[in-house]
């Protein structure tokens, strides 16, 4: 019997993030905010105030997450300016701790 040689089949798997790129994700659980309105009002905050600090990040896929709850009986209307500036002043602490410094 005469055997063939078989080529090994070399298959690369493709890289997660193709594209050398910086990109923003936001998880605001129902556990810290319980209203759908509200994690929405979160996470557009969090893409806002990351966008002006996208440039200072190395390339790679960041994910923001909420760890704690911003209480009803303190920010009761999601879309109160209370709740926008402790959500921008968070966010923007954390990004200036994870931002490379200029």
């Amino acid at each position: 019997m005469n055997a063939q040689t078989v080529p090994a089949k070399t298959h690369q798997t493709p890289a997660l993030f193709p594209v050398q790129d910086t990109w923003m994700g936001a998880m605001v659980p129902k556990r810290w905010a319980k209203r759908a309105v509200t994690r929405n009002a979160i996470k557009r905050q969090i893409y806002t105030v990351s966008a002006d600090f996208l440039h200072h990040l190395p390339p790679a896929a960041w994910v923001v997450r909420l760890r704690r709850d911003f209480s009803r009986t303190e920010f009761v209307s999601a879309s109160s300016d209370a709740l926008t500036q402790a959500v921008r002043m968070e966010v923007t602490a954390l990004m200036q701790a994870g931002a490379k410094t200029p």
